[in-house]
């Protein structure tokens, strides 16, 4: 089946992320008004759409602090840059066993699992456009830790976020999760036109060799909008191969630390970069107010 290219690509900016990379790169932002100046400069630079995380401002450690998420997103409407707020609803899942012969109890100082309303808390609170929903639990990296994610979960989770008019982002890291998405849609736990997230080369979901990318590509939906990102230096061959399969691109410092080799990139250069590629290869990147439009955002701001 011949690629169908994207003419008009929209980029992801995911600023910051959750994982350890805090102490690799003094340019990983931490406290709110880091991650805020961030994410504007990125839009700046071309993201239609910045992808939020926050983390504790004196340790660099994700955090679910309900303030430091209403100051972010403050900080980000009160700026004179528009930009379409993505903010993560993955934490909260995170389960971690003792070692092999000893599973159980898990080990709560490095768990964090809470309830659904809890995992959703800021985003009812915030109201941005787009929060993520992980569909899937998963293996992730480590030896000992599990991303969770039940189908009773992401139920409840999805039904929250579509009650509230927020539009999930599923985070899709293997086509298990895309199988599952499809039913949520069908229960009617989410709107029919979905947006995923094609989360590629990610330990140890789907690997990011082309034959499991166009898998991937393949199983969305004709009337789903999609985006995909790999890790590392894979980062900015997957701006290409997103864009030449028919999709959106993500890029940033939650992914890859490097602009080149030995080089420590910025949010706003990865952006840049990917603008270049995007550009380059004949098509045109989106502003906020045209991905609002086709992806039926409403930008609100809270009570």
């Amino acid at each position: 089946m011949p690629l169908t290219m994207n003419r008009d690509v929209f980029i992801t900016c995911a600023v910051t992320g959750g994982g350890g990379t805090q102490d690799r790169s003094p340019h990983v932002p931490r406290s709110p008004e880091q991650i805020a100046d961030a994410a504007i400069a990125a839009a700046k630079a071309g993201a239609a759409i910045v992808h939020c995380h926050v983390r504790d401002p004196d340790t660099g450690a994700p955090s679910r602090d309900l303030k430091l998420y209403r100051e972010l997103t403050e900080r980000i409407r009160a700026s004179d840059t528009d930009v379409v707020l993505n903010l993560t609803a993955g934490m909260g899942g995170d389960m971690v066993f003792g070692d092999p012969e000893s599973p159980l109890p898990l080990n709560e100082k490095a768990s964090d699992m809470v309830g659904a309303t809890e995992r959703v808390a800021h985003v009812a609170d915030c109201l941005p456009e787009i929060c993520t929903l992980d569909c899937g639990t998963m293996n992730f990296a480590e030896a000992d830790y599990v991303m969770t994610n039940t189908p009773g979960m992401l139920t409840a989770m999805g039904g929250m976020m579509t009650e509230l008019g927020v539009k999930p982002e599923i985070e899709a890291f293997d086509t298990g999760h895309l199988w599952y998405a499809k039913q949520l849609v069908k229960d009617g736990v989410l709107e029919k036109d979905a947006l995923v997230q094609l989360c590629m080369g990610v330990p140890w979901g789907a690997p990011n060799d082309m034959n499991t990318f166009m898998a991937m590509v393949n199983n969305v939906p004709d009337d789903w909008n999609w985006s995909a990102f790999s890790l590392g230096r894979d980062q900015m061959p997957y701006v290409a191969a997103s864009v030449l399969a028919g999709g959106n691109v993500r890029v940033g410092l939650e992914d890859n630390l490097m602009l080149d080799k030995g080089v420590l990139a910025e949010n706003h250069q990865l952006v840049t970069r990917a603008r270049e590629i995007i550009e380059r290869m004949g098509a045109k990147v989106m502003g906020p107010a045209d991905v609002r439009d086709k992806l039926r955002l409403t930008k609100r701001a809270p009570k």
